[in-house]
């Protein structure tokens, strides 16, 4: 069953992560990510649809202005300020209080991004990237979405070993820039370097890599990925049914909250999932 988390944000009330699982939208304003670029890059494009996902039953929204897909040109510090930081602005503008992650690597980016509104850091290098990035988290009294992105993994590493080991750099990085390994939020990171056996057997596995962190909440982010794609062998707007039934696996194994791109038709598998395992209306 789930572990129960209250996790405190500093301008808002706490995100509580338990039997109900929480949906979070994905708001990719760039041009170039694998499944959505170029469709919500603009301010009031990106706005229309955040309203759209909240109206889906989104709990979170996370913004990104950097694409991780593969061969993605890098961007710098300030073209994804300028992508980022008038959303999350605009969005505040409008009266919307849902809690809001800034997904990047860049510490400046989640500075000035949390300055703007946001409320999370969601940082893909798990904090094992830049260094300031735990200090500003820490200043921010700012909880962590760390995720897994070892570039050294291979086609013969044991992914649960690795992933333990990973995470427990990750929250040694937390704690001693003074962030409660409690805040942290531990992401696999499916899709990133990994084998095709490797991100199933991580699905397959993801109650063991909960029970090795039992103060952590845990994130799976599968939306329309790869894993899905190469094992259906379609592209990334038919990954739909695929996503869901990821989703649904992710929760029955323990997973709290749920990274997509499509946020009714996952945020309804979810809630049977959880009448499934807890009996309607007792989430």
């Amino acid at each position: 069953m789930h572990s129960t988390h209250s996790i405190p944000l500093r301008h808002r009330p706490p995100l509580v992560l338990g039997p109900r699982a929480l949906v979070m939208g994905i708001l990719n304003v760039t041009p170039d990510s694998f499944s959505d670029g170029g469709r919500h890059d603009r301010v009031d494009a990106a706005l229309a649809h955040a309203r759209l996902m909240l109206a889906e039953g989104a709990d979170i929204l996370d913004i990104g202005g950097e694409s991780t897909r593969p061969g993605a040109e890098p961007v710098g510090v300030e073209q994804e300020l300028d992508r980022v930081v008038p959303v999350i602005e605009a969005i505040r503008a409008a009266g919307i209080a849902v809690p809001i992650s800034i997904d990047t690597m860049k510490p400046p980016v989640a500075d000035r991004a949390i300055e703007a509104g946001a409320d999370i850091v969601n940082d893909v290098n798990g904090l094992q990237g830049a260094p300031e990035m735990a200090g500003i988290a820490a200043r921010h009294q700012a909880p962590v979405i760390a995720m897994h992105w070892d570039r050294g993994w291979t086609a013969a590493t044991g992914p649960l070993p690795a992933m333990v080991r990973y995470f427990e750099r990750t929250l040694a990085i937390a704690e001693t820039a003074g962030i409660d390994a409690a805040r942290v939020v531990l992401d696999p990171g499916f899709g990133f370097t990994k084998t095709l056996d490797q991100n199933y057997g991580i699905l397959r596995q993801l109650a063991d890599l909960k029970n090795s962190f039992p103060k952590n909440a845990l994130l799976v982010g599968t939306s329309r990925k790869s894993m899905i794609g190469r094992l259906l062998d379609n592209q990334p707007h038919e990954r739909l049914p695929g996503t869901i039934a990821t989703s649904v696996q992710g929760y029955e194994r323990g997973g709290h909250i749920f990274r997509v791109h499509d946020v009714a038709p996952n945020r309804d598998a979810l809630r049977v999932a959880e009448a499934t395992l807890y009996g309607p209306g007792r989430t």
